[in-house]
């Protein structure tokens, strides 16, 4: 792998670097993911299939992309790595209305469940490479989106 993938890798996954930061690199990263997921459920909004298209993508982007990274770093989940709180940020929030409630609501219980590894969550973290990094976001990510989405359909929300 040349010097410049490894480089450019490395800025992808760290989200620019915020994966650097000193304190709570996961919560850095989704931070990060806001404004991306505001983005995706404005093209949601014009074309429901294009939006969960670009998710799919950026999940499997995530995927590759941390393995590829974790191979640089030669470590099984660098903590480093916050592709996948972006991804999974971008599933709790996605199809939600713009507005606070449900972005905030969306953001702590992704937070939640992303840091309490519930069921299967475990297991699939223990996967390899890239997989293993990003699914468990994913799930933390579905996770949300179901408790975001049945508020909002019963109104609670």
């Amino acid at each position: 792998m040349s010097d410049l993938r490894r480089k450019t890798t490395l800025v992808i996954v760290t989200g620019a670097g915020i994966g650097y930061a000193r304190y709570f690199p996961g919560t850095m990263g989704t931070v990060l993911a806001v404004p991306i997921s505001l983005g995706l459920n404005r093209i949601a909004e014009a074309s429901p299939l294009l939006a969960v298209a670009i998710l799919a993508g950026a999940i499997l982007c995530a995927v590759k992309l941390s393995t590829d990274a974790a191979q640089i770093m030669q470590q099984k989940d660098p903590q480093i790595i916050v592709a996948d709180e972006i991804v999974g940020f971008m599933i709790a929030n996605f199809l939600a209305p713009l507005h606070w409630t449900p972005l905030l609501l969306s953001f702590l219980l992704f937070r939640i469940f992303d840091i309490a590894k519930i069921y299967p969550a475990t297991r699939l973290e223990k996967l390899p490479g890239g997989t293993g990094i990003v699914l468990d976001d994913v799930l933390a990510g579905a996770y949300a989106f179901a408790i975001v989405q049945g508020l909002l359909y019963w109104r609670w929300l």
